[in-house]
């Protein structure tokens, strides 16, 4: 009897998704309309996370009244906004601040060295000159705050370089 009995088709576990794309794959597909950052997916125009392994989410997501709508006020700006995430922001900080602190750094040596006083970079024709014609010049901080943040590290630092000589 085993002979006649009905038999079900081998089921299929496989699910309905992309297995091996990645967002850029789909900025690539897509053209312009979206961007990729930090391994996910976004919508130029709208600013949203879009899932980049199902294809039919993203074409829903183009066709949708919101997305037109989104779309034709990002033409009318004519400002490209690309959303960014947290990681690369915070890292685009940290590499300000390292740069940031290594300019102020070199500003105190090279004063230190030229005998020239602090309370020179006060002066308002040497703030111009640091502004226009020094990267991240802007950002050095008035004398007394050098003198307090910046001049004990250097002191240090100095003082560390000198013993390692006389040894």
């Amino acid at each position: 009897m085993e002979r006649f009995g009905v038999k079900s088709p081998p089921s299929r576990n496989r699910s309905k998704t992309a297995l091996y794309v990645t967002p850029q794959d789909r900025v690539t597909e897509f053209g312009s309309e979206l961007h990729e950052d930090g391994g996910k997916l976004f919508c130029t125009s709208c600013n949203v996370v879009l899932n980049h392994v199902r294809k039919s989410a993203i074409n829903d997501h183009l066709k949708s009244k919101t997305h037109t709508k989104r779309k034709a006020e990002f033409e009318e700006q004519n400002v490209r906004k690309k959303q960014r995430t947290l990681t690369a922001s915070l890292q685009c900080n940290s590499t300000a601040q390292t740069e940031k602190n290594s300019v102020i750094q070199d500003f105190v040596k090279m004063c230190l060295e030229a005998n020239i006083p602090l309370e020179k970079a006060d002066h308002p024709s040497v703030r111009a000159f640091l502004s226009r014609y020094v990267k991240n010049g802007s950002s050095i901080p008035k004398s007394d705050q050098l003198r307090k943040a910046y001049l004990p590290d250097g002191y240090d630092n100095e003082n560390q370089l000198l013993n390692t000589e006389d040894r």
